[in-house]
């Protein structure tokens, strides 16, 4: 399987249970534009069975490389982000690990007992990036509880290993050049952003601004039964030359702290 491919089976599990998301792009493509994905995220825990480095692995059989990596002290979360070596259209790939150590032993227990169920044939496959809730079923007390230390624990757990955001490159949008106007026309659409830290993320002096949608509620199905909780979101970001007329490339550690704030639980 190749990197377009990889991205193709995402894209197709990120829309399908995410209704919301294909209205985003829908209502671009709808303009005419023809949408380019900036990033796709990932998240995941520091067990050396499943972090950063394991879900990787994928990426860099199909020609990533590593580019960049980060700290949130606040969300106790390490990051990195991969390129593509050659294919300059590729999305980056940023993968997030929550660091286990730093965190509640009840936390550390339910996350333990939730990997410790995951077969070693999905340990060992390229297909864990797809895979979903290898955990088997979850439970809505126990997505309550991860909730109250960390929503994105409690995102993690609920949804497993699949894509947490895909993003549109505003650099490629011919009708709305200006993240303002991106914004605006989603609000006009019904849809609400993320104002953690305010709807813009970041400046052009620090070549990245970036804002999201809340992530749509769905009804996911718990062991107690059907419940509403955010899914997934979309993400849109606008890049900036440096001063030798390269495209910035990289992340902002304290914008992207706010946009993980995306999948936070809220009722509509």
């Amino acid at each position: 399987m190749n990197h377009e491919e990889i991205f193709d089976q995402l894209w197709t599990d990120y829309t399908s249970q995410n209704p919301s998301a294909r209205k985003v792009y829908d209502l671009f493509t709808e303009r005419g534009e023809t949408v380019i994905n900036d990033h796709i995220a990932f998240r995941t825990f520091n067990d050396p069975r499943i972090n950063v480095d394991a879900l990787s692995q994928v990426f860099l059989k199909t020609g990533y490389e590593e580019s960049g990596h980060y700290n949130f002290e606040q969300k106790k979360l390490n990051a990195k982000h991969f390129e593509h070596k050659t294919d300059k259209n590729a999305p980056r790939v940023f993968i997030s690990e929550l660091r286990l150590e730093e965190v509640s032993e009840e936390l550390q227990d339910i996350v333990k007992d939730s990997i410790d169920q995951i077969p070693d044939s999905y340990l060992l496959s390229d297909d864990l990036i797809f895979s979903g809730t290898v955990w088997g079923a979850t439970s809505y007390n126990l997505y309550q509880k991860l909730r109250i230390e960390s929503e994105y624990a409690a995102w993690l757990y609920a949804y497993g290993f699949r894509a947490n955001h895909f993003t549109v490159s505003i650099n490629h949008l011919k009708s709305l050049p200006e993240i303002k106007q991106v914004n605006r026309f989603l609000k006009d659409n019904g849809f609400l952003i993320n104002d953690s830290g305010g709807e813009i993320k970041g400046t052009p002096e620090e070549l990245l601004e970036q804002s999201s949608i809340k992530a749509g509620i769905i009804s996911y199905k718990f062991r107690e039964g059907e419940y509403n909780i955010p899914g997934c979101y979309y993400e849109f970001a606008r890049r900036y030359p440096d001063n030798e007329g390269n495209l910035y490339s990289g992340f902002i550690a304290k914008s992207a702290d706010k946009i993980f704030e995306s999948t936070n639980f809220y009722k509509k």
